[in-house]
């Protein structure tokens, strides 16, 4: 039992002390049993501060250590790595959230803020006395990673990976990689085509003897954990009649890079399918990169008037697309540019909800505007209307750089500026139980710390499957997720958290309610002495909960939460 607890109480820079009385809150726990030190500070996470605190572990002979501050999303980490400088067991350390559970939650109400905050901090102390030193489980991993899907994310994760002397496996669904950028002709702020990008990475990728480029193959199913997932793979028949192959692989890690769609109209959006002269942004970008001679036509007739509609399919006011997809002002812009120094007589209208090029990017814009291109603005609950009269198409706005005056334009093209959407098949994430967020792209933990990590360890996500990203940001994302995928099997052994679930054979009678409770598959079972009982998997178990609950003979507890520690913060709670 703890006997020497140091608490921290945190200002956060006046998110907590703005609302919460810190200095009340650490002398109602200064005297508390087993706390030998007790200080407020402005900011706990900064350098200066763990520092001091690693000087206190060791000046006072600390057993134990809590920081009342922020959500354990953000600092845990950073704590427990503060305790272990300071030569304690890292999983001794007790974080509390006095932030969003007290200060954010009761703004209004200082006095109730404060109150609950000196609860919260005893709760954790309750629990501190009873913490025991835990050590990380560790397995062998494999070291051979999975890229899913050949596009330039994908590309440039594989190849990013082989330079770290590591086995590839890179699997594409389709009959050839490169994905959207393959099909791409001249590339925005860069003089080289698609097809010649995806072709150079792909050809460098042919030359390395470390990386198995798998097409016309998909993932059809998924077992194990980090460290060794076993992949099942299918490929496609070439031919009728052809046998469908299967193969396994055993994996240590897995990159996720299956890209996006292009959003579809819905018909009659902005006279989709109702007139014959509109088109989608991708339909655009082929017309003109595939047009010979100095007029362009469509369908056999001259286009001189283009309209462009921005937004169509993302920033949504009614529909679920609510996102901006990022790349689509710039990539109009960029193919507006061409086809008017590509073609004759090129007139372009921009039907917009503000220009979003940011960056270099910006440069696009000043072009256009430099050519002449005309720029009519509209709000979200007055998007332009379409319509045809007296055998013409025409796109009315009421432009509110003009002061809301009514503008129209005879259009003999009108070009709907689509955006990202999520792959329609998302057969990848349901076999890797990958997590999506509200867009429906597959989620990260936390987009500023663990940008490219799943709640499913060992499982990396990169480039546009995450959400809108131009090139660019894709190969960044790529490369990052790589790296990550990279340092779970680097060393060979992979340690995991040692906060698991554990069976008490003896109680425990096969009922399987902790199966059918288990979101992870981290139950399976065994047979010891001719008695059936549930056994945890270690490396798959990620301490949730969910079983102990709905165990009838209370076989299953959760390590580092004993219903000592529970009770005891439940006692000091009321």
């Amino acid at each position: 039992m703890k006997e020497r607890i140091g608490v921290y109480i945190c200002h956060c820079g006046g998110n907590i002390s703005d609302y919460v009385d810190v200095e009340k809150v650490r002398l109602a726990v200064e005297n508390d049993e087993g706390v030998a030190l007790a200080r407020t500070t402005v900011f706990a996470c900064s350098d200066s501060n763990q520092n001091d605190m690693v000087d206190d572990i060791k000046k006072y002979n600390l057993d134990g250590v809590i920081v009342a501050s922020c959500s354990p999303k953000l600092h845990l980490v950073t704590f427990r790595n503060v305790t272990e400088r300071g030569d304690l067991n890292k999983y001794t350390y007790v974080h509390t959230n006095i932030r969003e559970q007290a200060s954010w939650a009761h703004s209004d109400d200082k006095t109730g803020a404060t109150e609950k905050a000196i609860r919260l901090v005893k709760a954790a102390i309750a629990k501190s006395r009873y913490a025991e030193p835990l050590y990380p489980n560790q397995f062998e991993a494999e070291k051979t990673i999975a890229v899913i899907g050949a596009g330039i994310s994908g590309m440039k994760a594989a190849a990013s990976l082989s330079d770290k002397n590591t086995n590839v496996i890179l699997i594409e669904k389709e009959n050839k990689v490169g994905g959207h950028v393959a099909t791409w002709d001249s590339l925005i702020m860069s003089d080289e085509k698609g097809s010649e990008l995806t072709n150079r990475i792909y050809t460098d990728l042919q030359k390395r003897k470390n990386v198995t480029i798998l097409t016309n193959s998909e993932v059809i199913s998924s077992k194990g954990s980090i460290g060794d997932f076993t992949l099942k793979i299918r490929k496609k028949a070439q031919q009728i009649g052809d046998p469908i192959e299967t193969a396994e692989f055993k994996v240590g890690s897995v990159v996720v890079a299956t890209g996006f769609d292009s959003y579809t109209p819905k018909e009659g959006e902005f006279g989709f399918s109702s007139y014959q002269n509109v088109i989608t942004l991708p339909d655009f970008k082929h017309l003109i990169d595939s047009s010979s001679g100095k007029q362009l036509e469509y369908q056999g007739k001259k286009i001189n008037n283009i309209a462009y509609i921005y937004c169509v399919g993302s920033r949504q006011s009614d529909g679920e697309n609510t996102y901006c997809s990022r790349y689509c002002c710039t990539a109009v812009i960029h193919a507006a540019n061409q086809a008017k120094k590509k073609f004759k007589n090129i007139y372009n209208f921009h039907f917009n909800r503000g220009i979003r090029t940011y960056g270099k990017q910006e440069l696009l814009y000043a072009e256009s505007l430099q050519q002449g291109d005309i720029y009519l603005q509209s709000f979200e609950d007055a998007p332009p209307q379409v319509y045809a009269e007296n055998g013409k198409t025409k796109v009315k706005i009421k432009d509110i750089l003009t002061k809301d005056k009514e503008l129209e334009v005879e259009a003999d093209l009108i070009v709907l500026v689509t955006g990202m959407v999520p792959r329609s098949d998302s057969s990848i994430g349901t076999i890797l139980k990958l997590p999506k967020g509200r867009d429906k792209f597959f989620n990260e933990i936390h987009m500023k710390l663990r940008p490219v990590e799943t709640v499913i360890d060992g499982i990396t996500i990169a480039g546009t499957c995450q959400g809108p990203k131009n090139i660019m940001e894709s190969v960044n994302s790529a490369l990052s997720a790589a790296a990550k995928s990279y340092s779970y099997i680097s060393k060979g052994i992979l340690e995991t958290e040692p906060i698991v679930a554990n069976v008490d054979t003896d109680l425990c009678t096969w009922c399987e309610k902790c199966v059918e409770a288990c979101p992870f598959d981290a139950i399976i079972q065994k047979e010891i002495n001719g008695k059936l009982i549930a056994e945890i998997n270690n490396s798959v178990c990620k301490g949730c909960g969910m079983c102990t609950p709905v165990c009838p003979p209370d076989a299953i507890n959760l390590i580092n939460y004993s219903s000592e520690e529970i009770m005891s913060m439940i006692d000091a709670l009321a």
